[in-house]
């Protein structure tokens, strides 16, 4: 593994890489508050047979933030991360993300689908801000919120802020490292609530459910989705079959796995990457 910078012309970007140069790309975004160690597990278990990427988001972990809250946008980040796969020089990728990262990945695909080889999203993509409860105003003013609270000790960053009620591993607690910001003896999230707030409202702004539909249908996207927790069935069952029709995409429902699946259980994302690709 290493880790390093590039820069685009306006910030630095870092980038975390696995695996060799002359074996198949798989390119990597993660999803909101996270960094590119979000694949740390995937990427260990791969790095033989896959040059894994990952990069972390402007404004998370090491990459510098947005100056301007637009660039935040959805079109906008697909066009700015096409810079980042010219300056890396990738020619042909297969597209793993998760969250967010999955809404990204979509309209980088509307785009720039002669460079993907393919795509698994992880539980992201698919839940559509307008079919939500919560409005824009509600959304951003908790992110913003949560994003600047902190706790005082690494202990209890690691309890309540990543792991709750999820497994644990020695790769996980490095991960978890990445994610923490140490400030006068606190422990706060990385990623501040204004970056929180961008994203939030670019994923408002442009909905992934209207360009569905425009997606290249030619194109293998997979979506793994969480069954975690239970309250949450209805609006994903209505979400990801809206998705699962409008794209053609597959849809694989995993059992007992949160949010963050490929956390709760590596295997199975690991399993999909190795038949498909």
């Amino acid at each position: 593994m290493k880790r390093y910078f590039v820069n685009d012309g306006e910030i630095n970007v870092h980038v975390t890489e696995w695996g060799s140069k002359d074996k198949p790309v798989i390119f990597c975004l993660h999803g909101l508050g996270s960094t590119s160690f979000s694949f740390i597990e995937i990427a260990e278990e791969l790095k033989i047979d896959y040059r894994i990427i990952c990069i972390d988001a402007p404004g998370h972990g090491k990459t510098d933030i947005f100056s301007r809250a637009e660039s935040y946008e959805m079109p906008v980040l697909a066009n700015w991360l096409d810079k980042i796969v010219e300056i890396l020089k990738i020619n042909k990728f297969y597209f793993l993300s998760h969250s967010w990262g999955s809404f990204v990945s979509l309209f980088y695909i509307l785009n720039y689908s002669e460079k993907v080889l393919g795509a698994i999203l992880i539980d992201g993509g698919y839940q559509t801000k307008r079919r939500s409860s919560t409005s824009i105003e509600e959304e951003v003013e908790y992110y913003e919120q949560d994003f600047e609270e902190y706790v005082e000790t690494w202990e209890e960053f690691l309890d309540v802020a990543v792991y709750r009620d999820s497994r644990r591993s020695d790769l996980l607690d490095l991960a978890a490292k990445d994610l923490v910001l140490v400030k006068d003896g606190k422990y706060y999230w990385h990623a501040r609530g204004k970056t929180a707030g961008n994203i939030i409202r670019g994923m408002h702004k442009d909905e992934t459910e209207d360009i569905y539909e425009k997606l290249p249908h030619n194109l293998d996207i997979l979506l793994l989705r969480a069954t975690l927790p239970k309250s949450q069935d209805a609006y994903r069952d209505l979400t990801s079959s809206i998705f699962e029709q409008k794209t053609g995409a597959t849809v694989k429902l995993v059992p007992d796995v949160s949010h963050m699946l490929h956390w709760d259980n590596p295997k199975i994302v690991i399993k999909e990457i190795k038949e498909r690709w």
